[in-house]
């Protein structure tokens, strides 16, 4: 083992056991590419680097050598159809191998990779291409996503280069047949530290997504992710299930991970069925996993305890409310903590329960020291032990390392919310005397009812332990007297329909969990909840309605 991360990362601990600070340093020339994957491959090349597999029985392990000769073949394929340093390239791929030989010719090369869901419709794919200037596609063949991709092409002057990750279709290169002809000998190509490296939209639940830009020293963001947070071990396998459409990949499927000198594991699934996903942590013998809290409450509707996870070591979740029943169940049967953390497709994780720390069900844990964070109030000013405030990011002294660079090509956008030393996450929580943060919600789903600010996380987090409750939003109704008052939106569970004595039920049931005042006072039942192509639910759409 080389132990990389010691190149850039430097600890401090606290006599308790608990991470005190965190130093991240890296060369003005850093490339995840050639300094981590290669730096590997050279010295150890038959580490293991992935476990895939498939619902069709394919299945495939690639060594750290295989990750440097092919992604050497796919920046000298890409260097051939002229995509360059600077040009943007979308990556619509699911979770395919060839995403991870993708990205890291992308970032060889010094060009700006887009990873985006398979599940865009055409118009989502002409916004994408057209805003940030996308020159080629490399797509799954699998679903809809080619020909949504032909149908924006014809509008799209910037696009140039369709490629096709798998099979045949015409107007298109076969990735495979023309990665054969390829060397996989690559001189490195220069970059600094500070290039465009990597571009997110973000989910777009308010107006249409904006461009999240990072920079090369993003992956070293991530060593406290998967350090820390994550606890991955060199001759592990560490599972997330997010698709390579998402940010939340990037957490748990490649940067960290690897400079870890971890071993990642990767299910291509096109439906997801928890017996699936349980029978394979048993089969492989996962030994760190990440999945958001729906996950574990699938695992345990499906019965958890007929699968052997006896090689889990450590488990994570974050994106939604835990429910303090999961949290009770999942230790009952495996012995683990559901141990929670937090951060934004800007950033990489921003608070979490990290070494040192005891789990409070609730809690986000603590601010990782690799950022200065302060709770700021309406008035900018720094908020007291208990009160409420916006999660802000102190800038006074340049970009921590893992925070972007900004909202690409929208300096207006980014002024908004990065300014006088501070970025503004957008997202309120409070701080208790011993510095655990519990998560309220964004500045505009906050309540404002009759003097009170309401946040809607803690009144879904209770709802949610309602057994009628499948899943829920609580947003702000306006009222004449009070401003506005709780409303609840809800999906039921199988077995339950909408009645007003459910309506009472579930009042009074919120009633004796929280303080009286945040109970909702109107309760509406749904089919479905709206929600963004990622999966959030769009909350403007039901304050609008």
């Amino acid at each position: 083992m080389l132990e990389l991360y010691k190149d850039y990362l430097q600890e401090e601990w606290a006599a308790d056991g608990s991470l005190q600070s965190v130093r991240l340093h890296a060369p003005d020339d850093f490339n995840f590419g050639y300094d981590i994957i290669d730096r590997i491959a050279l010295a150890e090349p038959e580490r293991r680097a992935m476990v895939w597999c498939d619902d069709y029985g394919w299945e495939e392990t690639f060594t750290f050598a295989d990750m440097m000769r092919r992604s050497n073949q796919t920046a000298n394929l890409l260097l051939s159809l002229g995509i360059k340093k600077g040009d943007a390239v979308l990556l619509l791929l699911r979770r395919h191998y060839e995403y991870w030989f993708c990205i890291l010719a992308l970032h060889k090369i010094g060009a700006i990779a887009i990873p985006a869901t398979d599940q865009l419709t055409a118009k989502d794919i002409a916004y994408r291409i057209d805003a940030a200037g996308v020159s080629a596609v490399i797509c799954t063949a699998e679903g809809e996503a080619a020909a949504s991709v032909d149908a924006a092409a014809e509008k799209c002057p910037t696009l140039r280069t369709k490629i096709l990750a798998r099979g045949e279709r015409e107007g298109w290169l076969s990735y495979h047949r023309e990665l054969e002809r390829q060397s996989d000998q690559l001189e490195r190509i220069s970059n600094r530290a500070s290039d465009p490296m990597l571009l997110f939209f973000t989910s777009g639940t308010t107006g249409m997504p904006k461009m999240v830009l990072h920079d090369y020293l993003y992956p070293l963001g991530h060593i406290v992710t998967a350090k820390e947070w994550h606890q991955v071990v060199p001759d592990g396998l560490h599972l997330s299930v997010a698709d390579t459409g998402w940010a939340k990949a990037s957490w748990g499927k490649i940067y960290g991970q690897w400079i870890m000198e971890a071993g990642i594991f990767v299910y291509d699934y096109i439906r997801f069925a928890p017996k699936d996903l349980l029978h394979l942590i048993e089969k492989y013998k996962i030994t760190t996993f990440c999945a958001p809290p729906t996950i574990f409450r699938f695992f345990i509707k499906e019965g958890i305890e007929n699968y052997d996870l006896s090689s889990l070591r450590h488990v994570t979740t974050a994106g939604e409310a835990l429910n303090p029943e999961v949290f009770d169940r999942f230790k009952e049967y495996t012995g683990l903590n559901l141990t929670e953390g937090f951060g934004q497709s800007e950033t990489s994780l921003l608070i979490a329960n990290l070494p040192g720390t005891e789990i409070r069900l609730g809690s986000m844990g603590k601010i990782n020291p690799q950022y200065q964070i302060a709770l700021l109030g309406e008035d900018g000013e720094i908020v007291d032990p208990g009160e409420e405030g916006e999660i802000c990011i102190r800038t006074e002294e340049g970009k921590p390392c893992g925070l972007f660079c900004g909202y690409y090509l929208d300096e207006e956008k980014t002024a908004e919310i990065w300014h006088d030393g501070y970025y503004h996450t957008r997202d309120i929580a409070w701080q208790d005397e011993d510095g655990y943060l519990w998560y309220v919600g964004r500045t505009d789903d906050v309540i404002k009812a009759s003097g009170y600010r309401i946040g809607p996380f803690e009144i879904e987090s209770v709802l949610m332990e309602h057994p009628a409750v499948l899943e829920c939003a609580v947003t702000g109704a306006p009222d004449p007297i009070r401003g506005q008052v709780v409303k609840a939106t809800i999906t039921l569970t199988r077995g339950y329909s909408p009645s007003e004595e459910l309506v009472k039920e579930i009042q009074t049931f919120v009633k004796h969990q929280t303080a009286p005042y945040k109970y909702p006072r109107i309760v509406e039942f749904v089919d479905e909840l709206p929600k963004t192509i990622s999966g959030k639910i769009k909350r403007n759409e039901l304050r609008n309605r």
